[in-house]
């Protein structure tokens, strides 16, 4: 089978096509031919040597990616038969080995493919929408309460969103005046300019906040919440600093890390099923241009999602 593996820890050119045997699956584990690949930041962080490399690398080859839509060609477990399809973020943290035309996958970590939702749609809808709903599932949301998300035109920010909506909340979005329309389209009741004026000089009392890019933004988001209102923090490294940080305030601080769930992908299955949910994919590469759809993640300019296709 076709599969791309890193070489070593570097750039793009470290990114190699190559032809691997077609992997066994174990016991409740499916064996699902991949029709498209969503990728992520995370991706590009553990070509360069950071994010799971390590991991990854004590298990050669190194082969990334963890999000996959596509066809079930061989099940040992009841979940799933031959001919279903499929998809769902496999293996995460760990080594998934999605960038390949097969992948051994827990059952448990997939979900039916809804089938009215295109391949590329359905990868989309995985590591990303799996971090929104993920965060938004480890703290209390209320009809009417002020939700902050930053970066809101960005993979898990313009899931977040539609999920944040779906819950009933106010949602104000910051990303560029670029981004604007695209923004309120998702469903947010307002959108931010950040780089217009800081966005802790305009908004106060606010019950949560969805962090996604760390920083100061830390600092500068507790500003804007309420007493005991909540961040939650997705960027790696700061798991220890943010809820100390918002302790000191008398506000609550979380950082989450994603995880793979075949029980939330069916709860991201039935809203996009529904249509309360949809994946917007911005750029699709085919498989054997990996490094362009890697170099379009590298310019922090992605509207959405990108997708490779096999």
């Amino acid at each position: 089978m076709k599969a791309i593996i890193v070489k070593a820890a570097g750039g793009v050119d470290q990114l190699e096509l190559t032809d691997l045997p077609v992997p066994e699956i174990a016991m409740g584990e499916v064996l699902v031919q991949v029709k498209a690949i969503s990728i992520n930041p995370v991706d590009v962080k553990t070509r360069a040597g950071k994010g799971q490399f390590n991991k990854l690398q004590a298990n050669p080859p190194v082969i990334l990616g963890w999000d996959i839509s596509g066809i079930v060609t061989g099940s040992r477990s009841p979940r799933f038969k031959e001919g279903d399809a499929v998809f769902g973020m496999v293996n995460f943290p760990g080594h998934g080995k999605a960038y390949a035309e097969y992948v051994a996958a827990p059952a448990d970590h997939l979900a039916h493919k809804p089938a009215g939702i295109s391949h590329e749609e359905a990868a989309a809808a995985t590591l990303a929408a799996l971090t929104a709903l993920q965060a938004f599932n480890s703290t209390q949301i209320n009809p009417l309460d002020k939700v902050l998300i930053h970066a809101a035109a960005g993979g898990v920010g313009h899931y977040a969103i539609q999920l944040a909506k779906e819950l009933g909340a106010y949602v104000i979005g910051t990303a560029s005046a670029a981004n604007r329309d695209f923004v309120l389209g998702l469903g947010a009741d307002e959108h931010f300019d950040y780089k217009a004026a800081p966005f802790e000089s305009h908004y106060h009392d606010l019950d949560l906040v969805l962090d996604s890019m760390g920083g100061d933004y830390i600092a500068r988001s507790l500003k804007v919440l309420r007493p005991q209102g909540t961040i939650i923090s997705l960027p790696s490294g700061l798991r220890e600093t943010v809820g100390e940080q918002a302790a000191a305030e008398g506000k609550n601080g979380y950082f989450i890390t994603v995880a793979s769930s075949g029980k939330d992908m069916e709860q991201l299955a039935g809203l996009l099923e529904r249509g309360r949910l949809k994946s917007h994919v911005s750029a699709v590469f085919p498989f054997e241009e990996m490094a362009k759809a890697h170099l379009q993640i590298e310019s922090n300019s992605t509207r959405g999602k990108v997708v490779v296709q096999i």
